[in-house]
């Protein structure tokens, strides 16, 4: 079987540090909240966490781990903006809108009532030929990027200027903007999960943020307008 790198191995360590720090973030963040109305888990999850660490240490934890997310992603942008960071942002941004629209509606038809569905539809299942990431992973990263960027800034905002010098006003502002944030993500985490390990034909792509590595037939498949590129680059070479 034919294998072609698909992640460097700086770009699979990111995604992991990235993926356990919004996890700590969101269960974290969850828990802090001391509203119940405002509680989207339950008033049990804030308690559970609560006398885990106390109000105090859950904060302190909560700072930490954005701390750190923030370091690790301002590292990893200075070292490798050339080799990931670039080629990352133009291939999320590289949206062509009639093609995407329609592989998400032809995607979401394929996991909902599967190709003999719709078949009976008249639908051949055939989805648009994608390249790097597919539409919907350019939407859920996308929407990760925006929301990820606002998050830092609140939380930048909350953290070193509360009790200083932004108003009252300016921090509730940026308290709703950061919870906002957060429960999109929220949404999108469980989301990105199922379609990246849990949906057929996607064990391939799964496997390859652990070793780097994916299947050339896999890229033909699933991800055709780059394997092509691929193949041209190493013919040329």
């Amino acid at each position: 079987m034919t294998m072609i790198r698909r992640h460097s191995a700086p770009a699979v360590f990111m995604h992991w540090c990235n993926a356990c720090c919004w996890l700590l973030l969101t269960f974290t963040g969850f828990a802090l909240l001391a509203n119940p109305e405002m509680q989207p888990v339950g008033r049990w999850w804030s308690d559970l966490w609560h006398e885990l660490f106390g109000g105090l240490g859950l904060l302190r934890l909560h700072i930490f781990a954005g701390l750190f997310w923030l370091a690790a992603y301002i590292v990893y942008i200075l070292a490798r903006c050339k080799a990931d960071v670039l080629p990352f942002l133009r291939e999320i941004l590289a949206v062509r809108p009639a093609a995407d629209l329609r592989w998400c509606g032809l995607k979401a038809l394929w996991l909902t009532i599967g190709p003999r569905g719709m078949r009976r539809l008249g639908l051949s299942g055939e989805l648009p030929p994608q390249g790097f990431y597919n539409a919907g992973q350019r939407l859920v990263a996308l929407i990760a990027v925006v929301c990820g960027v606002m998050l830092a800034l609140t939380g930048l905002v909350l953290l070193f200027l509360s009790g200083a010098s932004a108003s009252a006003s300016a921090l509730r502002w940026c308290l709703l903007l950061h919870f906002c944030s957060a429960g999109v993500m929220a949404v999108l985490i469980p989301v990105h999960i199922y379609m990246a390990a849990l949906a057929p034909g996607e064990g391939p792509a799964l496997r390859s943020m652990l070793t780097g590595m994916v299947p050339l037939a896999h890229a033909r498949e699933h991800n055709p307008l780059w394997a092509r590129r691929l193949e041209a680059e190493e013919r040329r070479s």
